[in-house]
């Protein structure tokens, strides 16, 4: 009954679809009047690293979009008989930051600047100082401001800055707009006001008039908060999307977003006082705030949720590597030995094993640095694993040591927020390092002494957030033409997309609170030594 009932949804166009352009996938996910996936195709694809610059080729995005939604639009008949023609409402998200800069009739300037690229250090140090907020490397005005500093020849012409979700919106729709989420990647937002900061645009067009005939305000795309009018599908962008001809055109769409804020609303983390941690190569923890912070933290990103409130992003550049290669260890010693044992076992026995250990890890210490860590004030690269002399230096331990050293850089930038009054009712963390249950998310919670929940939430990831973000555009919509106020984003993702969410939170707990904290004054006092080792095998 259940796939009958999806399958009239689909026919009658009641579906809505999310297209995410991630840094390794295209990926287009269908999702019902109930927000639940019931289709979904992919699409592969890698940057390259030509002429010094990371970059994509925009025919790719093209080829990636037709054939994501191509497989998605297979996936439907084959599990429901019903050919994908017309949908309520879509949207499109995709990697924040970059440089997509276009002329007066349109033509790309330059290839496609990734948020990869770090030859913006002169623009974001300077810019950074001029305005009094912090501006990361990765920032769109960063590399247009470069490019600017460089005179690279296409900088006076350019008319339009976008980002790569913001393109893909024009394509499809004409609009030059972009999602609050996204805009605060690419130039500060005021989040009062809901758009970019004034006074940092006059700053900003004194500081390059007589370099460039343009202003910044022109050029940037017209911010919208979630739920917003963003435009409708033309015949032109329905043909990119669906190249056989059989998307209606005339779909709603939703203001287009960056990763960030989809990764937000798919963990239902736009909440002030809430926050979102994802833990993989490397560690993003998304704090929403209750107001902007006073002071200047370069070790502190500022963006914005969907709906625009302020959001700090801390960034350790170290995750879970280091940890894998010990499980690779233990993985190599099975087979010598001869055991059977699978890799995700392996994860599981050592995991829940190091809850046995010490809540300090007993005089046990790891560094997982396999790549500079600016929280911390680490310039080069050194992972090491060592402990004082009287530790107890079991296996418990070893692996909990591990575990603790993945949260360490983290809680440093979380102690800056702190000092600013910024505190965390409940965090929402997802990444592989979570698979096994209870254990990271314990000792997370007891790190950040803040509750910790998992859940299967955040399982299609941004291509669903996007989705739910589409369908609460079309909410909106509905609401209005009915002569009432759209609810709040926040309310509507409580109340009609994660009330019924299967999540699991756990508290932190007195001992393991104490015990990181002897672990932090041990991490904290042995950075020198290992920032001297690192440079020193630098030299060498």
């Amino acid at each position: 009954m259940e796939t009958k009932l999806i399958a009239e949804e689909i026919r009658s166009g009641k579906a809505i679809l999310g297209i995410e352009l991630g840094s390794t996938r295209i990926k287009s996910v269908l999702i019902d009047t109930k927000n639940v996936p019931v289709a979904q195709g992919a699409f592969d694809w890698e940057n390259s690293f030509i002429d010094g610059i990371w970059t994509y080729p925009l025919d790719k995005v093209y080829e990636g979009i037709a054939e994501s939604y191509a497989r998605m639009k297979e996936d439907v008949m084959q599990k429901y008989g019903v050919e994908l023609t017309k949908l309520r409402a879509l949207g499109i998200s995709a990697m924040m930051h970059g440089y997509l800069a276009f002329d007066a009739k349109g033509n790309l300037l330059a290839p496609f600047r990734t948020w990869r690229n770090t030859n913006t250090g002169r623009a974001a140090d300077e810019l950074t100082r001029l305005f009094g907020f912090n501006i990361p490397l990765r920032w769109s005005i960063a590399h247009l401001h470069q490019a600017v500093l460089d005179s690279e020849g296409h900088a006076p012409r350019v008319t339009r800055l976008t980002t790569l979700a913001g393109w893909v919106h024009h394509q499809l729709t004409g609009r030059h707009v972009l999602g609050v989420g996204d805009a605060s990647g690419m130039f500060p937002i005021d989040s009062e006001a809901g758009t970019y900061v004034e006074s940092y645009l006059d700053q900003y067009e004194a500081l390059v008039e007589a370099r460039v005939p343009w202003r910044l305000r022109d050029v940037l795309p017209t911010v919208l908060s979630a739920g917003e009018d963003a435009g409708t599908l033309t015949s032109e962008g329905a043909a990119l999307i669906d190249p056989t001809g059989t998307l209606q055109a005339g779909i709603a769409l939703c203001p287009p977003e960056g990763d960030a804020g989809t990764g937000m609303i798919a963990t239902n983390a736009i909440a002030q006082r809430t926050g979102n941690i994802s833990c993989g190569t490397s560690v993003f923890l998304m704090a929403v705030l209750e107001r902007s912070l006073a002071q200047l933290h370069t070790e502190i990103d500022m963006v914005t949720t969907p709906d625009g409130s302020p959001v700090a992003m801390v960034h350790s550049n170290n995750g879970a590597s280091e940890l894998d290669a010990w499980v690779g260890w233990f993985a190599d010693f099975a087979r010598l030995v001869g055991a059977d044992v699978s890799v995700p076992a392996i994860y599981d026995a050592l995991y829940n094993h190091a809850l046995t250990g010490e809540a300090d890890a007993g005089g046990v210490m790891a560094y997982n640095t396999l790549s500079a860590e600016p929280l911390v004030g680490q310039e080069a690269a050194q992972p090491v694993f060592t402990h004082t002399a009287d530790a107890r230096v079991s296996l418990a331990n070893a692996v909990r040591a591990q575990l603790m050293s993945i949260f360490a850089a983290v809680r440093i930038g979380v102690d800056i927020l702190a000092e600013e009054g910024v505190r965390l009712d409940s965090l929402f963390a997802h990444g592989g390092l979570f698979k096994t249950p209870r254990v990271a998310q314990q000792i997370l919670a007891d790190a950040l002494e803040t509750p910790v929940s998992v859940g299967d939430t955040a399982g299609e990831g941004g291509a669903w957030g996007i989705a739910v973000l589409a369908r609460y555009r079309s909410a909106c919509a509905a609401m209005t033409e009915r002569g009432g106020a759209p609810q709040a984003l926040v309310e509507y993702l409580r109340d009609g997309v994660f009330a019924g969410a299967s999540v699991t939170t756990l508290a932190p707990t007195p001992e393991g609170v104490a015990g990181y904290e002897r672990f932090l004054e041990a991490y904290r006092a042995g950075l020198g030594g290992v920032e001297a080792t690192a440079l020193g095998a630098c030299a060498g």
